[in-house]
């Protein structure tokens, strides 16, 4: 596992060619989506990087040394890239539309885990739902559940 997002990390588009590495490079979307949300304030606190390793532990049912290498190599690739496109292609190939809006729930808890929305956030939020297919309507509702389990969890 741990050489396969290595690996993913030196090829430029992220993928491998085989069905593990498929998986993956699925797995380093998602997460540099998730960095992506967390950085857009120009401020990647604990508390996010916290959020997106619990998030990615639990959708991806990875070990922590496993989320860590996730979360590094999704951070390096964030810093390398300047477009969602490439990213939000391989969820929109590979997600299912539920598995789709459980992403963008997962970003609105890394979103709002510091307390508040920043504009930029609010913006990418809009074009990563409309990169990914995500209507109006579920990413409203995916943002109402988001911060329902953030008052949970505080």
């Amino acid at each position: 596992m741990l050489n396969r997002i290595k690996a993913l990390f030196g090829d430029p588009d992220g993928s491998t060619g085989d069905a593990a590495g498929g998986e993956d490079s699925l797995q380093l979307a998602a997460a540099a989506l998730l960095v992506e949300a967390a950085q857009m304030d120009d401020h990647f606190e604990e508390r996010e990087r916290a959020k997106i390793l619990q998030l990615v532990r639990d959708r991806f049912a990875l070990s922590e040394e496993e989320a860590a290498t996730l979360l590094e190599s999704a951070s390096l690739r964030v810093a390398d890239s300047s477009q969602l496109f490439g990213f939000t292609r391989v969820v929109n190939d590979r997600f299912s539309f539920d598995e789709r809006i459980e992403l963008m729930e997962m970003l609105w808890q890394v979103v709002y885990v510091d307390g508040a929305l920043h504009d930029y956030e609010a913006n990418l939020m809009r074009r990563i739902a409309g990169l990914i297919h995500v209507t109006d309507r579920e990413n409203g509702e995916a943002r109402k559940r988001a911060l329902s389990r953030l008052d949970l969890e505080g």
